[in-house]
């Protein structure tokens, strides 16, 4: 596998030896629309070549809003190629959010790519140039297609040098308000270079992306991987679509938040009870058939790496799909460490942990179990925010991730919680809440869990049940989950005891502000909700409350 010294050296380098081989694939109406590298190339060079007739080179901000397209792939590499610094913004945010992000990031322009609803964000942006990619229906003063007939292809290869800042990427915060993450050229190389060397893939392979490109994961492990990698992306239509364009591609790598991986499992138990699955997956010859229908049905009957990240998967759940014969490796990472930092893989892989450190990185624990890592690839720093910046560095250069963990014998870390998620009972008592959540989950009614328990004396559980949970009679699932916690329970000390559980009447989703873009759920937004309520619930007579 060849090694590149920058992104646009390595894009460049498959323009060059397999220009006629694809490189993005857009459903459009269910047919997909095609890229290939060098059709990609000639658009994403006039599109440089629009952006510096703008005024925009040398370091100027340019904003990204979409989600994940062949534009977006195509937008980032011109944002590069002009010489600017790319500003990717979550697609699901709000004309607020947006308009501080913008303002906060110095952005001087914005390219609009594919959204859901453009005309409640748009108001979000300031006086900037905006240029919309009509694909996508959306009509701005400058056009993508109308640009690229307007310009020349940009000639040559734009130096990029390992120092140059690259983008910031603004945290998607479980916590708090979002902040700007400075990373480097040199950054996305160093990370993009390890991981090809520990993640062997088949040459020039098939990639599907669908996860928010905003996120560190996705843009490092999908859309720069497949730079590097030569490899052809695949987009799925909409959410109605995904389980069938993912079929359709069979990629040969795939990652996947808990949440995705609890969904599939979802899905497939409730056209085949658990019991049936074991019985005929447990037949002889015909047993491997069916495991092999279903990897096909599910989209993965080609992938040789399997990924789970940005929040803890139960080992429960690893140990059902591996029966399929999908191995789910559990990796670690974060936006300021740019997931240089832990990963399993394939041959290498301990269920319940987040795996070793990968070359280049090392870590170690603080006095109170806090994770330290130590890399090439850390931040250069917070946007304008030097304080914050030096509160996440210890004095001898490790970056505070902030969560609690522990490594075994053999180097595997496993993380046992997290330092803000925290809370004090009545009793003093300080819980982490994730271990107890992570057990809860092994519970297939239950979708989502926050274990809160601020200012009463026991902890309670707010759970959202599943869709194999809802068709349920009120008996049945009360019996459930209080089996659940009473087989949990003798293992947690007396004041970690769960005391009842509270059934919530909504889901929690992004479009409600209670989970994050990558689906983690928003802790301080599920408390500031429900926190009046805890002493109440607390003293109901019920073990099972309904909100």
């Amino acid at each position: 596998m060849e090694r590149f010294n920058t992104p646009l050296e390595a894009f460049a380098h498959w323009v060059n030896t397999t220009p006629d081989k694809t490189f993005l694939r857009q459903p459009i109406n269910r047919v997909f629309t095609e890229y290939t590298y060098r059709e990609a190339d000639q658009e994403i060079r006039k599109i440089a070549t629009a952006l510096n007739g703008m005024g925009l080179s040398n370091g100027s901000h340019v904003a990204l809003l979409s989600k994940n397209c062949a534009h977006w792939i195509m937008a980032d590499l011109a944002i590069m190629m002009a010489g600017c610094i790319s500003i990717p913004i979550y697609p699901t945010l709000g004309a607020e959010s947006i308009h501080e992000i913008l303002v906060h990031s110095e952005s001087k322009a914005i390219i609009v790519g594919k959204l859901d609803d453009y005309s409640q964000q748009k108001s979000g942006i300031p006086e900037i140039p905006i240029i919309g990619v009509e694909l996508y229906d959306i009509k701005e003063q400058h056009g993508w297609d109308e640009l690229m007939a307007a310009n020349q292809a940009m000639e040559g290869l734009t130096e990029q040098k390992h120092e140059d800042l690259m983008t910031i990427m603004y945290t998607s915060g479980t916590t708090g308000n979002p902040k700007g993450v400075m990373h480097t050229v040199g950054t996305f190389n160093t990370l993009i270079n390890t991981a090809i060397a520990a993640i062997k893939l088949p040459s020039q392979p098939r990639y599907f992306s669908y996860l928010p490109m905003t996120h560190i994961a996705e843009r490092a492990g999908i859309e720069l991987s497949a730079i590097y990698r030569g490899a052809a992306v695949s987009f799925p239509e909409s959410l109605a679509t995904f389980g069938e364009d993912l079929a359709l591609v069979q990629p040969e790598t795939f990652f996947g938040v808990p949440r995705i991986w609890q969904k599939f499992q979802e899905k497939l138990l409730e056209k085949m009870p658990q019991k049936k699955l074991d019985r005929l997956t447990g037949l002889p010859i015909i047993g491997n058939i069916i495991k092999k229908k279903i990897r096909q049905k599910l989209g993965l009957s080609a992938s040789v790496a399997n990924f789970s990240g940005a929040a803890p998967i139960s080992k429960n759940l690893q140990e059902w799909y591996a029966k399929l014969g999908v191995e789910i490796s559990q990796a670690y990472g974060m936006t300021e460490d740019c997931i240089m930092s832990h990963f399993n893989l394939p041959g290498a892989n301990k269920f319940g942990t987040v795996g070793r450190p990968l070359p280049g990185v090392t870590s170690k624990l603080s006095g109170e179990g806090e994770i330290l890592i130590q890399s090439e690839c850390l931040m250069q720093g917070y946007f304008k925010e030097p304080e914050k910046t030096a509160e996440m560095f210890t004095a001898d250069g490790f970056l505070r991730t902030g969560d609690i963990g522990e490594f075994d014998h053999d180097g595997y870390l496993s993380i046992t919680g997290r330092i803000k998620d925290q809370f004090k009972t009545d009793k003093g008592k300080y819980i982490s809440p994730a271990p107890i959540e992570l057990e809860l989950l092994k519970n297939g009614d239950i979708d989502q869990v926050c274990i809160v328990g601020t200012g009463i004396p026991q902890p309670i559980a707010l759970v959202v049940v599943s869709e194999l949970g809802k068709p349920k009679s009120k008996d049945e699932l009360e019996k459930s989950l209080m089996g659940t916690v009473k087989e949990l329970n003798p293992s947690l000390e007396n004041f970690e005891k769960i005391a009842k559980v509270i059934i919530m009447d909504e889901d929690w989703s992004v479009d409600n502000g209670l989970l994050t873009p990558t689906l983690k759920v928003k802790r301080n937004r599920v408390e500031a909700i429900h926190k009046d309520r805890y002493a109440q619930w607390f003293e109901s007579p019920d073990k099972v409350v309904y909100e």
